[in-house]
């Protein structure tokens, strides 16, 4: 398993990709879409029939990118 910091570098922003949403590293797969679907219950294998190219690596990224950015948001 990766440690946390090269998980992290999954993740990247472009302006050219995706508007800069977060994605994973060489795809125009977002973090958010992955988020959304983990969210109505798809399990892994239900994602990579849509993107066979999805790593394991890849979810575990994006919780942990979720995870970090959630971390810096204020609720009041």
């Amino acid at each position: 398993m990766l440690n946390p910091t090269d998980l992290l570098t999954r993740i990247t922003a472009n302006p050219q990709v995706m508007v800069s949403k977060p994605t994973i590293r060489g795809t125009r797969l977002t973090v958010e879409h992955v988020l959304k679907a983990l969210s109505n219950r798809l399990s892994f294998e239900e994602l990579q029939e849509d993107y066979p190219f999805l790593e394991p690596e890849g979810v575990s990224a994006c919780l942990l990118y979720a995870d970090k950015i959630e971390g810096h948001f204020c609720v009041f």
